[in-house]
């Protein structure tokens, strides 16, 4: 039976996905014109963004560790940082981003749920709400706009990235975009084979992105290690999701029921689709990757995993949980909430030890993830809820801030201080071959507004004023997890948060701690840095408007859900 679509509702992916395509096109048809070096310092050929390049041609040698991404920079540094076909590409990527988030923008507005590819009428139950696989509601469109501003982000580090001629520009814009379509049609996935299909279309591209920095072993093993967590995490999710599909005999999320399937089946099938969404958002003990794929993967990547594919993985998370799995509460209930006291716990002990700036990031992310989770940890069956899928689920939520709305509430208020952080690494990353944190003593001396911004961004994630943003967010999860009956969790969450004050306050302490090395010069800017500093005040601008009007987010999030008629 034929079924209409309504392209209003998969209008923001669609022109993702066509915009993914158009980059291809371009990028196959447009000229590439070689571009030398300026200074005679490189001592090899540099070519324009976009031009695929040779190993002798550049230089690099197949065994070189390339780890960090300063080597190539200061290599390119003297070259013009864009070939007009690379700034092309890059100028149909952002607007494809800004257009897919100006559909967003217009759907919120209109206030209305948009349904598409909906079981016939004739083929439900009499009287029974119609099951679709692909809705927008506030959920829906909260994570694609978080997504899309992160994603805008991001491609202003990959313009700075694909300066340096190492990468290809057309090959990594459309991995980008397809990965990013994924995580703007997870969030609106309502059945388990369109959830399962658009979380892989996340996490597909991000392996090759990692290692498309051509003869680079750092970068090739940490997209080896990428790929082989997420095959198993895939295989081990897929087979609980089998389980769930063979106990309801339904893929439609809020027609999920496990009441009457088997009660040991049953909890392994949410312990195997927990156990590969924790996978995903790097939850101990499912975390091991983390360090070394953020280390070797271009920074822009690492962003990418730290916000972008971290939110694709919560949300997904969020409706299996709460929207199919509700009933099923008091089982997958005390195993999250263990998850998220370990996951904080072991991300901020293994942070404390680390040099590298990216890898402290990572462990810092993986903390990020306990907290995200903790509140639902806490949910209790019948209150917990997700902005507009009452109506979906044919259940009311309860008054105050639920659960998942206060995860939610702190991913969004996390995206924007860790992409401020990333895109300031990123800057100094180019000037420091090890990036590690001893780099950055006296940072404030030689470029003070890099110094503020990473500053700011980290006291955010302290959760320390005047970075409120991360101390409302903080308040937000304490609120829920106190308010659910979670006393030990919170009181582990607080241990937590003084732990990572330590390494939070010691890397800012060395922005404004002057440096022992004598004839320091102030940094200099250049065209290949300017796309960085773009991204770092767009990202700190938010922080600091979420620090100032923390109800910005709050107000996306309803207090209360009410059945949809």
């Amino acid at each position: 039976m034929i079924q209409p679509i309504d392209y209003a509702a998969i209008a923001a992916p669609l022109l993702l996905a066509l915009t993914a395509g158009l980059v291809l096109l371009l990028d196959a048809f447009l000229p590439r014109p070689r571009v030398e070096a300026a200074s005679a310092a490189t001592a090899h050929t540099v070519r324009p963004v976009g031009e695929r390049v040779a190993a002798a041609r550049v230089g690099i040698s197949p065994g070189a560790d390339h780890g960090s991404p300063g080597n190539g920079a200061r290599r390119a540094e003297g070259a013009s940082p864009f070939s007009r076909s690379g700034l092309t590409l890059s100028l149909v990527t952002l607007a494809g981003l800004l257009g897919a988030l100006a559909i967003v923008l217009a759907q919120a507005l209109s206030g209305t749920t948009l349904r598409t590819f909906c079981v016939p009428a004739g083929l439900t139950p009499q009287g029974g709400p119609v099951p679709c696989s692909f809705v927008i509601d506030p959920f829906a469109l909260t994570i694609a706009g978080l997504v899309l501003v992160s994603a805008i982000v991001v491609t202003l580090l990959s313009m700075t990235e694909l300066a340096d001629g190492r990468i290809p520009v057309g090959e990594w814009y459309f991995l980008l975009l397809c990965s990013i379509t994924g995580a703007v049609l997870l969030p609106a996935s309502r059945d388990l084979i369109t959830l399962v299909v658009a979380l892989e279309i996340v996490s597909l591209p991000v392996f090759a992105l990692t290692a498309l920095r051509r003869y680079d072993g750092r970068s090739s093993e940490a997209a080896l290690k990428l790929f082989l967590v997420s095959v198993v995490s895939t295989a081990v999710m897929l087979f609980g999701v089998s389980l769930l599909y063979g106990l309801t005999g339904t893929v439609y999320l809020d027609r999920l029921s496990l009441a009457t399937g088997p009660r040991l089946v049953s909890a392994v099938a949410v312990v195997l689709v927990v156990a590969g969404f924790a996978f995903k958002i790097a939850a101990v003990p499912f975390h091991s990757w983390a360090g070394d794929v953020y280390q070797g993967a271009p920074v822009p990547v690492a962003a990418l995993l730290s916000v972008i594919s971290k939110a694709a993985g919560f949300a997904g998370l969020i409706l299996l949980l709460v929207l199919a799995l509700d009933a099923q509460v008091a089982l997958w209930g005390p195993m999250v909430a263990v998850l998220a006291g370990l996951t904080m716990t072991v991300g901020n002990l293994l942070a404390l030890r680390q040099r590298h700036a990216v890898r402290l990031l990572a462990w810092s992310s993986v903390a990020q993830s306990g907290y995200i989770l903790a509140p639902l940890g806490v949910a209790a069956a019948g209150t917990a809820g997700v902005p507009g899928t009452a109506g979906i689920a044919g259940t009311a939520g309860a008054p105050g801030m639920q659960p998942a709305n206060a995860s939610i509430a702190y991913l969004v208020f996390y995206a924007a201080m860790n992409l401020g952080a990333f895109a300031v690494v990123m800057l100094v990353s180019r000037r420091s071959a090890r990036n590690e944190i001893d780099d950055y003593r006296g940072l404030a001396f030689r470029d003070a507004p890099a110094a503020v911004a990473l500053g700011f961004c980290l006291i955010c994630l302290a959760g320390l004023p005047p970075g409120l943003a991360g101390l409302f967010a903080k308040i937000v999860v304490f609120r829920e997890i106190v308010g659910g009956g979670g006393a030990v969790l919170a009181l582990v969450m607080a241990v937590n948060t003084v732990i990572g004050l330590y390494y939070y306050v010691a890397w800012t302490a060395r922005l404004f701690t002057p440096s022992p090395t004598a004839g320091e010069v102030p940094a200099t800017r250049t065209r290949a840095t300017t796309p960085i500093a773009v991204a770092a005040v767009l990202a700190v601008a938010v922080a600091v408007a979420f620090s100032v009007a923390p109800q910005a987010v709050l107000g996306l999030l309803p207090g209360s859900l009410s059945a949809a008629g």
